[in-house]
């Protein structure tokens, strides 16, 4: 069996591969990408059912938090209907987005932001060497330069400072990040294709 399934993987993987370099397996490469963004859309069903499964046995038990559950279903539960009833591209459904879930992810990134500052004073107090200096200064840099004054940016921080830092050296992290994740991800699609790691046979 398990012989079987590294054949259909790496036969897969071959051919979705060769669908970007030869035009006679485009067909199957886009009849095996439409089958994988069902099993994608699938997957993410069974997740919602067992999150649904999940929190309603904790408001069943009354364990703490289960308030948190009460509301998590009854936001689902709506954002449910009002989709099936108005359609994602209702003027309601925008409305919703723009007055809550917007609003919610600006409070989180606040939120995120406080917590990032607390964790670069509790590292520098744990660890005080030069890279959580750096880590504090730059934290501290980004946040007075994001803050606005009356009249605009704060000069020099809001202007030079932290555009620098957020376009040069955090792009430039960034890419190095995405460059990394690209390599592994090649390296991994590629032991897969040759039958180094079977990770759909649980090995």
């Amino acid at each position: 069996m398990r012989v079987f399934t590294a054949v259909i993987a790496i036969a897969a993987g071959i051919l979705v591969l060769g669908g970007y370099f030869l035009p006679a397996l485009a067909d199957v490469q886009t009849l095996l990408l439409n089958w994988a963004v069902i099993l994608a859309g699938t997957a993410a069903l069974v997740g919602i059912f067992n999150l649904v499964s999940v929190h309603s046995d904790k408001i069943r038990r009354q364990e703490k938090g289960s308030g948190y559950s009460i509301l998590l279903l009854i936001s689902l539960v709506v954002t449910f209907l009002f989709a099936m009833i108005l359609r994602p591209d209702h003027e309601a459904m925008d409305i919703i987005l723009n007055g809550v879930i917007i609003p919610i992810e600006a409070a989180l990134m606040g939120l995120l932001t406080v917590s990032l500052l607390y964790a670069a004073i509790r590292l520098l107090r744990r660890r005080a060497d030069f890279m959580s200096l750096v880590f504090l200064v730059t934290a501290a840099l980004l946040i007075l330069g994001s803050a606005t004054l009356p009249f605009g940016n704060m000069p020099v921080l809001g202007t030079f400072i932290r555009p620098w830092i957020t376009q040069v050296l955090a792009l430039g992290g960034a890419r190095g990040i995405l460059i990394g994740v690209a390599l592994g991800t090649l390296t991994t699609g590629l032991r897969v294709l040759f039958g180094a790691d079977r990770p759909y046979g649980g090995n």
